[in-house]
C-alpha cells in the first residue's frame, strides 16, 4: 500500500497542482487509514463497504470533528478512484459512503474601527516596525492567505502599477494594492528589507529579523502581538484579516464575482458565505437613502 500511496501523491501533485498544505492533508489522511487497515489486518485492496463505514465510525468515536471526517472521506475516495483507474482494485469501497454535512461557520471579522486600531499599532520608527506595518496593511489590502503572503518574492510586487501577482497551486491572480498599503510597502522595501536581509540571494518579500523568509508561525505571532497591543478582545488570526477584507468590500458595494477573483476562490459558493454580513449594511443604506424609511 505504501507504494500506491506514493504513486497517488505524486499523481495529484503533478496533475492537480495542489498546494503543499493540501498535499500534506491528503498524506496524513491516507497514512492514517493505512495504519488502521494494518492494525485491523484488513487488506486495503479487498476492503468491503461495511469495513470502510466502520473506519469512518471509528474516526467519529475517537472524537474527530465532522469537518475532519468529511475531508478524510474525500481523501480516501480520491485515493481509491486512482487505484480503480490504474486497475489496482476492482471497485471503490467509498462509493456508498456519504460525507457528513459540515455546518458552515460564520467567519470571524473585525469592524472597520477595529481594523484601524490594529493597523495603527506598528510604528515605523525601526526596521521591525516598518516591516510589520507593511505586512498588516498588505494582508488587509489584499485578503491573501497567510501561505500566499509568506510565499511571495520581491518580483511579485509591482509598486508602479500597484499590483501583486499571487500564485496559488496552478492558478495565478493579480490583486490591486490600496494607497496606504502601497505607501507602507514601499517604505519597507526601500528602508527596512535591504538592511534585514543578510544575503542578497534571498528573494522573499517578507523576511524575519534574521533575514530569512518569514514563516506562518512568525506571521501569526506578529498579528497576535499587535492584537494584544490594541487591546482587542476578539481572537485575531491572519485569516480574520482575509475575512474582514472580503466583508468590507462587499459592504461597500463590491460585486461578489470580483471578490471571488481577488480571494482566489475556485467556486463562488465559497465567497457567498460573506453575503450574510451584507444584510445589516443594506438595512443602513435603505434607512439613509429611502425617502419613507
Amino acid at each position: 500500500m505504501e507504494k500506491q500511496i506514493s504513486s497517488f501523491l505524486e499523481f495529484i501533485k503533478d496533475d492537480k497542482k495542489l498546494s503543499e498544505n493540501t498535499l500534506q492533508s491528503y498524506r496524513r489522511d491516507i497514512v492514517q487509514f493505512e495504519q488502521y487497515t494494518n492494525n485491523n489486518r484488513i487488506n486495503y485492496q479487498k476492503i468491503t463497504d461495511e469495513e470502510m463505514k466502520k473506519y469512518f465510525d471509528y474516526l467519529q468515536e475517537t472524537g474527530k470533528k465532522t469537518s475532519t471526517i468529511s475531508r478524510n472521506v474525500a481523501s480516501i475516495r480520491s485515493f481509491y478512484q486512482f487505484l480503480v483507474r490504474n486497475k489496482k482494485v476492482k471497485k471503490d469501497p467509498t462509493e456508498k459512503i456519504q460525507s457528513p454535512k459540515v455546518e458552515k461557520k460564520v467567519p470571524s471579522i473585525l469592524t472597520s474601527s477595529e481594523i484601524e486600531l490594529l493597523l495603527d499599532q506598528p510604528k515605523n520608527i525601526d526596521l521591525k516596525g516598518i516591516r510589520d506595518k507593511a505586512m498588516l496593511e498588505f494582508a488587509y489590502a489584499t485578503g491573501m492567505r497567510v501561505t500566499e503572503i509568506i510565499s511571495l518574492n520581491i518580483e511579485d510586487v509591482n509598486l508602479k502599477d500597484g499590483l501583486v501577482s499571487c500564485k496559488y497551486g496552478s492558478r495565478q491572480r493579480n490583486i490591486p494594492l490600496g494607497s496606504l498599503s502601497l505607501k507602507a510597502l514601499a517604505d519597507y522595501i526601500e528602508n527596512s528589507r535591504p538592511i534585514l536581509i543578510k544575503d542578497e540571494k534571498v528573494n522573499a518579500l517578507f523576511v524575519n529579523t534574521n533575514g530569512k523568509r518569514l514563516t506562518r508561525q512568525g506571521f501569526w505571532k506578529i498579528v497576535k502581538y499587535y492584537k494584544d497591543q490594541a487591546h482587542i478582545t476578539k481572537d485575531i488570526t491572519p485569516h480574520v484579516l482575509r475575512h474582514s477584507f472580503a466583508t468590507h468590500l462587499l459592504q461597500n458595494g463590491a460585486d461578489l464575482k470580483s471578490i471571488q477573483m481577488m480571494l482566489g476562490h475556485s467556486d463562488i459558493s465559497s465567497t457567498q458565505v460573506y453575503m450574510q454580513f451584507q444584510d445589516e449594511s443594506i438595512k443602513n443604506i435603505y434607512k439613509h437613502a429611502h425617502p419613507r424609511a
